[in-house]
Order: C-alpha cells, then structure tokens, then sequence
C-alpha cells in the first residue's frame, strides 16, 4: 500500500491498539472539539458528523498545503465517532457516577447496539470517505458489585455509553457479540482497511 503516513485522529487507547493490531503506523492528533454541541436524533447522522467534525478540527490547524505537494505518497488521517443505542436512546460518555449507574444497569441481562462511523480524508487530494458500521451486544445479569467496581475505577466515563466490552470485569458478562468486537470498541477493522484503500486511489 502506498501509504506514506497515516493519522489518527483520536486519543482512545482502543482505537490506537485496533490499528496496531492491523499493522499500521500512525501518529496521534486529536480533535478537541466539544462533542455535546452537535446533536442529532438519528444515531447514524450524528456518528458520520462528529467523525467529519472531527476531521475537520485536526486539518484546521494543519498546513495542508504540505501534504499536496506533486509525486508525494498519500497521507491520511482517519477520524470515527461511536455512540451506544439502548432502547432506542442514544447513549454517549456518562456524565456522572449516577448515569454511569443507570447505562450499565440498563445493559444487564438485555442488550445494546453500537453505531459507528469512520471517516477517512487523503490530506492529498482533499477526499473524504465516511461509512458506517453497526453491532449488537447481548449481556448476562451484571451483578451490583461489578457495576460498581467499573464506576469506582472510572474508565467508563472516558467510553460511548460506559461501554467496555474488552474489560476483564464486563467480558465474562458479554453472551454474544453480533457483528465484529472492533467495532464495539471503537473502529472496526474492515471497515478501516476498506477505506483506507479507497481513499489511496481518491
């Protein structure tokens, strides 16, 4: 792949271990916008606007022009947003000990879905390509203590939902995954892979 350098554009540890995992290196940029002022009823708008939000942050403060020189290989930033849909509701980061109780609470013995949207833009050529990927996730009973113990440790607050499916306290809960486990962290795989192809001949 002729790639010569590609960028992600986030801090999630989940997301820089799924593009390890697939072999990429990359360096970090994030956005640093304020997630809660863009709003949308429908999951699948609201994904696709915050991972181009995002983009768009992160190439505002770049020197683009450096990237569009003649005869250069490629660079490509990727960009991706995940939200938590629990009985039609949309669930991002918990904002307090109580909500955090309440999400998780919520999960035990039923399921949610994630939505995700991934987007990817040549910083060459000024192409984005976005898509979305969506799982399911079916829980056991999650027992009080376990709930608690995620709350006191605190990195449910950092994830979409209090959503942490690779946790060794959540995953003897987990019954069934439908759809790919990257994708419920965070950035699925082949979808990654798929547009990060298609963005190279963009």
């Amino acid at each position: 792949m002729n790639l010569s350098q590609l960028i992600l554009g986030s801090s999630s540890v989940a997301r820089k271990n799924i593009l390890n995992e697939m072999g990429f290196e990359f360096q970090v940029m994030t956005a640093d916008i304020d997630e809660r002022s863009i709003r949308r009823k429908d999951p699948d708008e609201l994904v696709m606007l915050l991972a181009e939000a995002k983009a768009d942050a992160i190439m505002s403060r770049m020197n683009i022009s450096d990237y569009q020189k003649e005869g250069d290989q490629p660079t490509l930033l990727i960009t991706s947003d995940i939200v938590v849909v629990h009985e039609g509701i949309i669930r991002e980061k918990p904002s307090s000990k109580e909500e955090a109780r309440q999400f998780l609470k919520g999960y035990s013995g039923g399921h949610v879905s994630t939505v995700g949207g991934v987007v990817v833009t040549n910083l060459t050529t000024g192409k984005k390509l976005g898509s979305l990927d969506k799982a399911e996730v079916y829980f056991h009973d999650i027992p009080d203590e376990i709930i608690e113990n995620l709350i006191d440790e605190g990195v449910v607050f950092r994830v979409a939902g209090g959503l942490l499916l690779e946790h060794p306290l959540v995953l003897p809960f987990v019954e069934a995954v439908v759809g790919s486990s990257d994708s419920v962290m965070g950035l699925s795989k082949d979808l990654a892979n798929k547009l990060i192809h298609e963005a190279l001949l963009a």
